[in-house]
């Protein structure tokens, strides 16, 4: 397997995005401490059935006499159960936290589509339904140190690779006005940046760090569109007084960097 393998997303603004693919290591601790929290999940569950089981079957045969049948019902219930939880637990958070786990935020890695977007409940349901196969006899291991996209049989089936979380820094290349250095602060205090994903700001760091090869007329229309998207995503109704799109978009590449708005 090849360290630090790289793919590159093209957004429909014409970004190019460059990701650094998860590797076997972060996704082996990542499931790590998913199992360990689903472990701790499913023994409370064992140990609820069992005293429930055993209060029913006391119940059931102090009224009836011939129900020989109850215990093989009752044993089918709670795999089909054990197995829900299972499952449901990187369904329901990989569709709610948009690719995490809570392994996977400690890890520092998501899974996204295979154009970049987020996932979504049906790619969420097919990794997680494929993950029993993917781990018999260590399948899905093998599949992603030997596939060039590291993919597992769930990734495979669902259209999705899984990535390392976008750390925010600085570029050399990138300058920011005195302006946006200024407006950033304010913008913290008045708008929540929290709903801005790690691709959001990609793309906010891309187009400032190539805009300078645009031509004037596709800049201010990039600039607008883009400054037009952020505001949607933070709810804020307009652009605060004398801020160009640019300035815009230089304070909420400051703003987002701030420690409690960068991305886990």
């Amino acid at each position: 397997m090849r360290f630090f393998n790289r793919i590159t997303f093209q957004t429909p603004e014409s970004v190019e995005l460059e990701f650094t693919l998860a590797g076997i290591g972060n996704r082996a601790l990542a499931l790590l401490i998913d199992y360990t929290v689903l472990g701790v999940t499913l023994l409370l569950f064992v140990l609820t059935w069992s005293v429930f089981s055993t209060q029913l079957l006391n119940l059931v045969e102090y009224f009836f006499t011939n129900l020989p049948s109850l215990d093989i019902w009752l044993l089918a219930i709670f795999f089909i159960i054990a197995f829900a939880i299972y499952i449901g637990y990187f369904v329901f958070f990989e569709t709610l936290w948009f690719g995490q786990t809570p392994g996977k935020r400690v890890a520092k890695i998501r899974v996204v589509r295979d154009d970049g977007t987020l996932i979504g409940l049906q790619q969420a349901t097919l990794r997680a339904l494929l993950r029993p196969f993917d781990e018999t006899l260590f399948i899905g291991a093998f599949l992603i140190m030997l596939g060039s996209r590291e993919k597992r049989l769930g990734d495979l089936a669902a259209g999705t690779i899984v990535i390392q979380a976008q750390t925010p820094t600085v570029s050399a290349r990138l300058t920011i006005s005195e302006q946006a250095k200024g407006l950033h602060q304010q913008l913290i205090e008045i708008a929540d940046l929290s709903p801005l994903m790690p691709d959001d700001f990609a793309v906010i760091r891309e187009y400032l760090q190539r805009r300078g090869a645009m031509s004037l007329k596709a800049r201010a229309s990039l600039s607008l569109k883009l400054a037009e998207q952020v505001q949607a995503i933070i709810n804020l109704e307009k652009l605060p007084e004398a801020a160009t799109p640019d300035v815009f978009l230089e304070a909420i590449y400051l703003g987002y960097q701030q420690p409690k708005f960068s991305a886990n």
